[in-house]
């Protein structure tokens, strides 16, 4: 299998990270008639969310039929174009190649489902919400290969990088440089981590500027601070095998690449997880 995710293709100049086309897309994100938005581009339903981890409090995941996929049904909004229409679908079918996730269209009769809208900027809420559930695309600025897989993960449940709650080990903020009144967005949560390494490179993690006031680098690496980080363009190794971990998609977990797998068998085991094949429950 391969793990190399379609790069950008929209982008003809230097290829901007995730991070940067988010803060750009958002920088005017107006407060009528929208979501607050905390972190960026993560939606929340009510202030009273805004320190809660909406996945780790309640069950955010979306169903696991018998056959070992999780089904997502989505509709695109009518008013992109078709050229705009083939880069979120990309970035939708980017996902089915690499884990057990499988978005497909919304038919009548689905509960639940993605509503890709053209809104006010780049936004998902975080985890399964029920209803229709919106995820923005704005014309202006977030159709990317790399912003379509981010926007997904939030609606998949992932949280940023820089929120994981072993982020000091890794991260030093520097809470001097940031906006003021903006220091809520880099409050730790207790993310679910897999039982993997802090990842630069994943495409949930925000560049070293995000959120500055004075042009000086709000995060820094540690213990190496010449480390780069932020720079994705695309879902990480790391971001994948998270992804399948949560999921329990066995037979795509970085360790178990081309072994066996019966996703059914992970069903009657205390935690989900495929005995021996799937040995990512240390």
């Amino acid at each position: 299998m391969s793990w190399n995710v379609a790069a950008i293709e929209e982008d003809t100049s230097r290829e901007l990270s995730v991070g940067e086309l988010l803060e750009r897309a958002n920088r005017d994100h107006p407060d009528l008639d929208q979501p607050v938005l905390i972190q960026g581009d993560i939606a929340i339903k009510s202030e009273a969310d805004r320190n809660a981890d909406p996945c780790t409090a309640r069950s955010c995941l979306w169903r696991k039929w018998t056959d070992g996929k999780v089904y997502i049904p989505y509709y695109i909004a009518n008013h992109y174009s078709s050229r705009e229409q083939s880069i979120i679908t990309r970035g939708l079918e980017s996902f089915s190649t690499v884990s057990c996730i499988h978005f497909r269209p919304y038919q009548n009769g689905d509960n639940e489902w993605l509503s890709i809208e053209s809104r006010d900027g780049c936004y998902s809420f975080v985890g399964r919400q029920g209803g229709a559930q919106t995820v923005s695309l704005s014309r202006q600025g977030c159709l990317y290969h790399g912003t379509v897989q981010h926007e997904l993960l939030h609606a998949l449940g992932f949280n940023h990088e820089q929120t994981r709650s072993d982020r000091d080990n890794h991260i030093r903020v520097q809470w001097e440089n940031i906006i003021d009144g903006m220091e809520y967005n880099f409050d730790k949560i207790a993310t679910l981590n897999q039982g993997t390494s802090y990842d630069y490179s994943s495409v949930m993690q925000y560049e070293k500027y995000a959120f500055s006031k004075n042009n000086r680098p709000t995060m820094v690496p540690i213990p190496n601070s010449n480390v780069s980080f932020g720079q994705a363009t695309q879902m990480s190794r790391n971001d994948i095998d998270r992804l399948n971990r949560l999921y329990k998609c066995c037979k795509y977990t970085a360790e178990n690449v081309g072994k066996p797998c019966n996703s059914l068998q992970s069903l009657k085991t205390e935690r989900g997880l495929c005995p021996l094949e799937c040995p990512f429950g240390k």
